[in-house]
């Protein structure tokens, strides 16, 4: 198990952990939180309405961070991270690239396109490049293009998600890739944070889990039903975005729609329903939500299922082959 993180990096963590960048949720104070807890905060540049609400969101996260740092010099402060679309869907990618240019987030996760072009700019002020992948092929014109890590998007991830097992996409990427691997999709504890680790995954995206907390912007009931929520009412579609994504089913419900007998992607757009707004978003994880937590509580009671697993861990004996047992 290598630690292929930069110390700028590994020396600010308390759990090798990202808060996803997730779509009308995440906000400047859920990341500032994160990164003050000793976590990766991230948000997707897009959850800013305009280019000067970015600019805003890029200075608040920036300038408390940095008096944060100032004030508690001995603190574990995470850096933070700005998720981008790179295809042309993204109509203000020029404005977005310009803003990271000048307040040089740590990181920048892309997804939706070729990363090189904002490879060359993270790299000329000494950022970190990751890109979000869910097949072999993706991941390989990732690495082609100079990235410094892959996010494997794998089965069970909550919003847009692959289909792949966790387990079996890393060893495939390891066979060809020794950089920064995050593992994303239904990691919602400190033992699967471990379990991560323990397959050579060098961080973890956990997003359902912080949907629930006190900062975040969803909704009373968005929080209430991930509390109600269990593995079983998850249902994974590309009915409301025309991308497979996994789901609420009760949310589903509560728009009118049998989740059982959903129609195509072009049926729902003529009904004017609004997904993400009103149909939310989930992962596998999702019933490790037992409660509306503020991120350091949620990132604390991690750090110690991490903690009491690992040293539970350490007291297991050697394997032992059966041949070796049966001459004992």
């Amino acid at each position: 198990m290598k630690n292929r993180l930069p110390e700028w990096i590994s020396e600010h963590l308390v759990l090798p952990v990202i808060t996803a960048p997730m779509f009308l949720v995440s906000n400047p104070q859920l990341v500032i939180s994160a990164c003050k807890s000793g976590v990766i905060g991230s948000f997707p540049s897009l959850n800013a309405r305009t280019v000067d609400d970015l600019r805003a969101w890029m200075s608040t996260i920036t300038e408390e961070l940095a008096r944060s740092r100032a004030a508690e010099p001995d603190r574990k402060i995470a850096p933070w991270a700005i998720n981008i679309v790179i295809r042309h869907l993204n109509e203000r990618l020029e404005e977005e690239l310009e803003l990271i240019k000048k307040y040089q987030p740590p990181f920048v996760f892309t997804a939706l396109g070729d990363p090189a072009p904002v490879v060359e700019i993270v790299h000329a002020y000494g950022g970190i490049v990751f890109s979000d992948v869910t097949n072999i092929y993706h991941a390989k014109k990732a690495v082609k293009s100079g990235v410094d890590g892959l996010i494997l998007v794998c089965g069970g991830a909550g919003g847009h998600a692959g289909t792949l097992n966790s387990f079996a996409f890393l060893s495939a990427i390891r066979e060809f890739w020794d950089g920064i691997a995050v593992l994303a999709g239904g990691i919602a504890c400190g033992q699967e944070i471990l379990a991560a680790r323990t397959i050579d995954a060098d961080l973890v995206f956990m997003g359902t889990r912080f949907i629930a907390s006190v900062e975040s912007n969803a909704g009373d009931d968005y929080k209430q039903m991930l509390i109600d929520a269990s593995i079983e009412d998850i249902i994974y579609t590309p009915t409301f975005s025309g991308i497979p994504a996994n789901y609420l089913k009760p949310s589903i419900v509560s728009e009118g729609l049998d989740p059982e007998q959903l129609g195509s992607y072009a049926e729902f757009v003529k009904t004017g329903r609004k997904a993400w707004k009103n149909i939310w978003s989930a992962g596998h994880g999702v019933g490790r939500t037992k409660s509306i937590q503020t991120v350091a509580e949620i990132v604390n009671e991690l750090q110690t299922e991490y903690d009491q697993t690992l040293a539970a861990f350490k007291q297991l004996p050697a394997s032992r082959s059966p041949l070796n047992r049966s001459l004992n």
